[in-house]
């Protein structure tokens, strides 16, 4: 794991494994770079999968919760690009990770192959944000991994079905730390003071579909779950009647975020990669 500085001076955390073809991996808004193990294994052998954690997340430092925001944080992108020496790289943007894509369409779409939306769209589901502000910045109810591997099933049903055991004790692990005998968030809980107002209802959303419009020309791909309260199926199907071309897998079984396991979301992953080239 290597440590970039922010024009900020903070210390964020990145991972580059493989080698290829450059893939950058963007977490959503309360994970972190752990998330992409499943595409490590898929495509390290012929992509250079690179993952980071964003501001207050994961292994990167924390800092002003006023710049918690997706603007900062694609230019936080751009900061790792030039510290990795990369002209251009495909995008696997999870959710949050998927709106900072769009700003950098905007800010440097000459440094993007490609982009893979998992699971975000330019619209969002009121239904779930609220469901988000339920928990974004409260401690864990859990005490230890196992306890939260085993309540996982429940947390996240009835969008997920047919989820391994073994799958949710890895999430429990990406998402949460061990810390004096108790569970600890692994991000900033001033996150939530930090995306509040976006939240709050009445809040009027930046029309981002000129984003994704300004995508024109690069391979794209959506991997949307079936059961996501983030991604409409009516949201997925202008992405798709705008970008006819643009690869696409919708998940049974799953809601948000898809784990990035499932062979299908993997062969979205693997096409924008071969247009990209």
């Amino acid at each position: 794991m290597g440590q970039f500085a922010t024009a900020d001076g903070l210390r964020l955390a990145y991972d580059v494994t493989g080698r290829g073809q450059p893939l950058l991996c963007l977490p959503g808004l309360t994970r972190n770079m752990e998330d992409f193990e499943p595409v490590v294994a898929g495509f390290a052998h012929r992509a250079q999968v690179i993952r980071m954690d964003f501001r207050g997340r994961g292994a990167s430092d924390w800092g002003d919760p006023a710049t918690y925001q997706v603007p900062v944080e694609a230019g936080d992108v751009i900061t790792l690009l030039d510290h990795l020496g990369l002209d251009r790289v495909t995008i696997l943007g999870t959710s949050r990770g998927g709106l900072v894509a769009l700003v950098l369409a905007a800010l440097a779409r000459d440094r993007i192959a490609g982009v893979i939306f998992n699971d975000i769209g330019p619209e969002i589901m009121p239904e779930g944000l609220s469901y988000i502000m339920e928990y974004l910045g409260k401690p864990p109810k859990f005490r230890t991994l196992a306890e939260a591997a085993a309540a996982l099933p429940r947390h996240y049903a009835p969008a997920f079905r047919d989820v391994p055991a073994a799958t949710w004790a890895d999430l429990a692990r990406r998402i949460y730390r061990e810390e004096d005998g108790r569970l600890a968030n692994r991000y900033d809980p001033a996150l939530r003071d930090a995306v509040a107002p976006a939240f709050a209802p009445g809040a009027v959303a930046p029309d981002l579909w000129p984003l994704f419009d300004a995508l024109a020309g690069a391979p794209l791909g959506l991997i949307r779950g079936a059961g996501s309260n983030i991604l409409s199926a009516q949201t997925a199907a202008e992405m798709r009647r705008r970008r006819p071309d643009m690869g696409y897998a919708e998940l049974a079984d799953r809601g948000h975020v898809p784990f990035l396991d499932e062979p299908a979301a993997l062969a979205v992953i693997d096409s924008v990669l071969e247009r990209s080239l």
